[in-house]
């Protein structure tokens, strides 16, 4: 297996520092990535925070390693703002549009997939929901009350931090203390059921007004939101699991509670390594639909969005988006995607070129396997993309140079080239070969229409058996012909 061949180092924001990567069990990984609250369409922001561990699962993949990568969908219990007040975000969007909750839920959870579809994402192990997790989120419940590490007050739970913090350390991710949280957290104004501001809720009762509810030994309510990614990250990965991710802003407070909540039920550190990827910005300034700084992924492939001068298709998208560190903070620009779409389109046109390419005797003025261990050095190193993808462009050179009879590669360097080109930029980043595509999709159509006159030819001469052939033959494989005044037309499934 590669994983034996190949150490990685990952940035881990509990230490502040690269390690190295030692999973619970060998060759297997367990992976969980905070996913999206689904009240509303998925912004570029998210996108990215999934690319980055998109392409980290991907990598883990072609190491060798099984990988059980959980991605959780929140559909309640996320409210307006980390005070634990306002409504639930998807409770208000229902409520605005006058339609069930589970109603919004559907609509943007169609709407992430489909976006992730789109940029190539390979779907998650398990994407669990959080009302599909109240039982668990309960139980949890209880045992952090057993332990008396939370309270009841009116029918709502809330960790006690302070009381949590005498044995532990509240703020340990975020690198916060405790007293300069209550220093800098404005005093309770009475109408709170908290003991101390710093408490988050485990489980709050529900309003008469509160539409998504559910029984507990509390009240009918709904369970707070740090709760859940707690409940089904221990349920499908153990109590203890490698690789927790999210973007820079669940570190503090979402993560910090999670950790919390953790170690009050099971009594040990839930994950070994933490990882957060920083954030989008557009125009070197924060994206914000008030300002208009802010463009929709369907808006890129389009090219409708006066920040952009054309469409860019998905992956060119991502490849833009790969070019940087997932630590750094990425500028979303339309020069960006220009310069993308150009590098882009060389990488996929040497790719292309390989193919006829013709192997000598010997290779000259490239070392093939250096440069392949470069490339896994790169994703060796806190999956540094951008390195990785100036690699690629060093063979992108070299396989221009054979081209030209500049350069020569034996036999078995040429399987290792080809073999690592086509492993890294379609495995490992994800990209296609949008050009390959869309000729395989015109050779297709030229195929049909051949089928599509053999049937007509058939119909004339009245051999229905064959023609009916043809058709059911074609729908089987998901292609489905329609008759009509002006011929016969198709269209695939």
């Amino acid at each position: 297996m590669l994983y034996k061949e190949q150490q990685i180092k990952i940035y881990n924001s509990l230490s502040g520092k690269k390690e190295d990567f030692k999973p619970i069990n060998e060759g297997h990984v367990g992976m969980y990535v905070c996913g999206p609250t689904v009240y509303s369409n998925v912004h570029l922001g998210n996108v990215r925070t999934f690319m980055s561990f998109d392409m980290i699962f991907r990598y883990f993949k072609h190491l060798g390693y099984k990988v059980r990568y959980v991605r959780n969908i929140t559909d309640a219990g996320h409210l307006e703002n980390d005070a634990d007040e306002g409504e639930d975000r998807i409770a208000k969007k229902a409520r605005i549009e006058q339609i069930e909750p589970m109603e919004v839920v559907q609509m943007y959870t169609v709407d992430f997939h489909t976006i992730l579809d789109t940029f190539n994402f390979l779907p998650p192990s398990i994407e669990p929901t959080a009302t599909g997790h109240i039982i668990e989120q309960i139980e949890i419940i209880k045992e952090i009350l057993d332990k008396g590490l939370a309270y009841e007050v009116n029918g709502s739970v809330y960790f006690d931090v302070l009381k949590y913090n005498e044995s532990h350390h509240y703020g340990k991710l975020s690198g916060r203390n405790i007293e300069d949280l209550i220093h800098n957290t404005r005093v309770l104004d009475g109408q709170s059921d908290k003991r101390n501001p710093q408490d988050f809720a485990l489980w709050k009762k529900a309003e008469p007004q509160h539409i998504m509810r559910w029984p507990s030994p509390w009240s009918d309510g709904f369970p707070g939101w740090h709760l859940e990614c707690t409940a089904m990250s221990t349920k499908y990965l153990g109590e203890q699991f490698d690789i927790h991710g999210g973007g820079m802003d669940l570190k503090f407070p979402h993560h910090e509670c999670e950790i919390a909540q953790a170690e009050a039920c099971n009594g040990q550190s839930p994950v070994n390594y933490w990882m957060h990827a920083n954030m989008l910005i557009m125009n070197g300034k924060k994206m914000a639909k008030s300002t208009g700084n802010y463009i929709l992924p369907n808006e890129i492939f389009s090219g409708d969005n006066p920040h952009i001068t054309k469409a860019y298709s998905p992956s060119v998208a991502r490849f833009f988006m790969l070019q940087a560190n997932y630590r750094s903070i990425l500028d979303f620009t339309n020069a960006g995607l220009l310069a993308s779409e150009k590098g882009h389109n060389k990488l996929m046109e040497a790719v292309a070129n390989m193919e006829q390419l013709q192997p000598s005797a010997e290779t000259t003025e490239f070392d093939v396997d250096a440069w392949k261990q470069k490339c896994y050095d790169a994703m060796n190193d806190d999956f540094n993309s951008p390195t990785l993808i100036a690699e690629l462009f060093a063979a992108v050179k070299f396989i221009n140079q054979i081209k030209d009879g500049k350069a020569s590669v034996s036999e078995n360097d040429f399987k290792a080239l080809q073999e690592t080109m086509n492993a890294f930029v379609f495995d490992v980043l994800g990209l296609e070969n949008e050009t390959a595509q869309a000729e395989s999709g015109d050779k297709l159509a030229e195929t049909v229409e051949i089928l599509i006159q053999l049937r007509a030819e058939a119909r004339a001469n009245k051999d229905f058996t064959l023609s009916d052939k043809i058709r059911d033959e074609l729908a089987a494989v998901g292609i489905q012909l329609k008759d009509g005044k002006e011929g016969t037309t198709f269209s695939t499934n």
